[in-house]
């Protein structure tokens, strides 16, 4: 069996399932704990090599205070139970925000605990915005420290990424599980893994590409790509570079009025 060596876990339906059960929306976190840990030991079992799991978004940290509280609290916790497993735990998010669980401060660059193994990449108080904001003398791009993911498995019934991981989802196969999150069922990474045996993994023929350009360059260069009857008038020049790889190895331009026809239409 072909198992995914990166799988991208988005555990949704927390509070629908709490209001189902005619709960408050914050309790719904609470049931979400357990089925993170056995999420963790079926992935483990299966032989996964890493894991990356959406705690948090910096959109969600605008619910209502008493949501806030309750999912930080369980991401926390969440990270803590994981301490006792062999594992090698990531957190990574926007940390120089108040909304960032001070608690989860020393897990910013990846500890060992126990004999280590199975990569885990919590997403806590994360955007895609600080993502790619980052510092271009050091990195491209934030989390350059996860891989390229192979599987993503969302619950809930939603069909959308979200702003999971832009940049290492860019090839990635989507599963949709439809039973909420505090309904998990080791089954359903089963499932998912059977389902992923018959996609076909060619990764579009090439590498995948970040462009390491600021976000507006990015989607200038995607309508040029897409709307361009040419590349020979050279006006405006990025890079594109190799992901994973330490170097540029693609430089392409774009010609003035179609850079500012672009421009316009963001």
């Amino acid at each position: 069996m072909r198992i995914p060596n990166h799988i991208g876990i988005i555990p949704d339906g927390n509070r629908r399932w709490a209001k189902g059960q005619q709960l408050g929306k914050e309790k719904g976190y609470e049931k979400g704990l357990l089925p993170g840990l056995e999420a963790f030991k079926e992935c483990e079992r299966l032989g996964v090599k890493e894991i990356s799991i959406y705690g948090f978004t910096v959109d969600n940290t605008k619910r209502p205070t008493e949501q806030r509280l309750a999912f930080t609290k369980c991401c926390v916790e969440m990270v803590n139970m994981l301490k006792n497993e062999n594992c090698e735990i990531l957190v990574a998010g926007n940390r120089e925000s108040d909304m960032f669980p001070i608690e989860l401060s020393d897990l910013t660059t990846r500890k060992t605990f126990g004999t280590g193994g199975l990569k885990v990449n919590f997403l806590i108080n994360y955007s895609w915005e600080w993502d790619l904001k980052a510092n271009k003398s050091v990195t491209y791009y934030n989390t350059a420290d996860i891989s390229r993911i192979d599987l993503i498995i969302r619950w809930g019934g939603m069909r959308r990424l979200s702003g999971f991981l832009p940049v290492q989802s860019v090839y990635a196969d989507f599963y949709v599980v439809d039973d909420f999150w505090p309904d998990f069922k080791r089954e359903h990474i089963e499932n998912a893994i059977n389902w992923y045996q018959h996609q076909d993994v060619t990764l579009g023929g090439w590498k995948n590409i970040a462009l390491s350009i600021d976000l507006v360059e990015r989607a200038i260069i995607f309508y040029f790509l897409l709307y361009s009857p040419n590349f020979s008038s050279i006006v405006y020049s990025c890079k594109a570079v190799l992901l994973f790889a330490p170097e540029p190895i693609i430089s392409f331009v774009v010609p003035k009025p179609l850079f500012l026809t672009a421009l316009k239409a963001l």
